[in-house]
């Protein structure tokens, strides 16, 4: 719900002083006691002012901010053969790095926004559906002009993506500006998600409104040539979770050998993040913060690869709930290993028996 200016300058002073006199209230906003009645009684009315002291609602809710698509999946029967007709089966699902987050989030106990921009269709309309059991989409920004996001992956008999398409240009839209809307919600958040679907004035603005609020900040790259989206600094950033290729795009160095990951690691770390993981597939993942060296984790073996898609992004949010569950650093990491596994043996891109129980009972086997 859309707050005007003269409403988000209003609910600033209450936060400052919910006990603040109308008259008061009325002289900073400098307006007269009655406008500023018929304010209140708005605010009230949308829910965002409750009880006689003008108390706020707490919010709490994690924001996960980028992508929400239609993901359309096509397995191939058999070897691929370029410039000719492949015979595939095909899937259709939801996805989107930030809404496959979120709902890892949702189905792990936590209360979950999704912060996007999105066409008025069908395919939005498909992920509603499918989402908003476990997300809250209070703050979706529809667009009559755009479409929603689709990605589109061809997948080999192995599981091994080949190659995939991806029509985001919905995502120019998710601009600052959109952001400062909902700035009540990212203020409460006990955590910020953002991919890098974001155009990077988005990615900038939430680093620096997360470092001026004191929110911690997770970023999370979708592809390579992404990476370009990047904030300059990590300052401020609580966790930095990468693959190779984007540390690699990151860092200007090539990463083969275990000493390269530990280098890239402690690069990385120089910026000024917090805790950074880079995913190395099968080789497990390398992990460092400030006050830990970087240290190499093993995979957790898959005992049969049913589908990669979602594998990162059940590691994310495997990772985030086990560190506001206050983990230790190593079982922070191993809870995001055995989601990305168990994902990894699933054919959803979110596995629909994940629940906190089952995460915190295969973490104590």
């Amino acid at each position: 719900m859309t707050l005007t200016e003269r409403e988000q300058a209003l609910i600033q002073l209450i936060k400052e002083n919910p006990f603040m006199q109308q008259q008061e209230m009325a002289e900073k906003l400098e307006m007269s006691r009655p406008a500023l009645a018929n304010l209140i009684s708005g605010l009230v009315k949308k829910g965002k002012i409750i009880g006689r002291a003008y108390v706020l609602p707490k919010e709490n809710k994690i924001i996960c901010i980028g992508g929400a698509n239609m993901d359309r999946k096509l397995h191939l029967k058999g070897q691929v053969q370029m410039g000719t007709s492949n015979p595939v089966t095909s899937t259709e699902s939801v996805g989107g790095v930030a809404r496959n987050i979120a709902e890892n989030l949702g189905r792990l106990g936590h209360q979950v926004s999704l912060l996007t921009t999105a066409g008025k269709d069908s395919d939005w309309q498909a992920i509603v559906a499918a989402s908003n059991a476990f997300i809250h989409l209070e703050e979706v920004e529809q667009l009559e002009q755009c479409s929603t996001g689709s990605y589109t992956a061809i997948i080999d008999e192995q599981g091994e993506l080949v190659m995939a398409t991806a029509n985001m240009d919905v995502y120019d839209a998710l601009t600052p500006q959109i952001l400062m809307k909902h700035e009540h919600v990212l203020s409460t958040a006990p955590a910020i998600i953002v991919d890098l679907n974001c155009p990077k004035e988005t990615v900038n603005y939430i680093q620096q409104f997360a470092v001026s609020r004191e929110v911690p900040l997770v970023i999370v790259p979708v592809s390579s040539p992404k990476m370009n989206r990047m904030p300059t600094t990590l300052e401020g950033v609580t966790w930095f979770i990468c693959n190779t290729d984007e540390a690699e795009t990151l860092t200007h160095r090539t990463i083969t050998s275990e000493a390269d990951y530990l280098q890239a690691i402690q690069e990385i770390t120089q910026m000024g993040v917090e805790n950074v993981v880079i995913t190395a597939g099968a080789k497990g993942v390398y992990a460092a913060n400030k006050n830990l060296m970087p240290t190499h984790f093993e995979a957790r073996a898959a005992n049969q690869i049913e589908d990669v898609t979602g594998a990162g992004d059940a590691f994310v949010s495997a990772v985030v709930h086990a560190w506001l569950e206050k983990y230790t650093f190593e079982q922070t990491i191993q809870a995001g290993l055995i989601n990305a596994k168990n994902t990894l043996e699933s054919k959803f891109t979110v596995r629909p028996e994940l629940t906190k129980q089952s995460l915190e009972q295969e973490l104590e086997d």
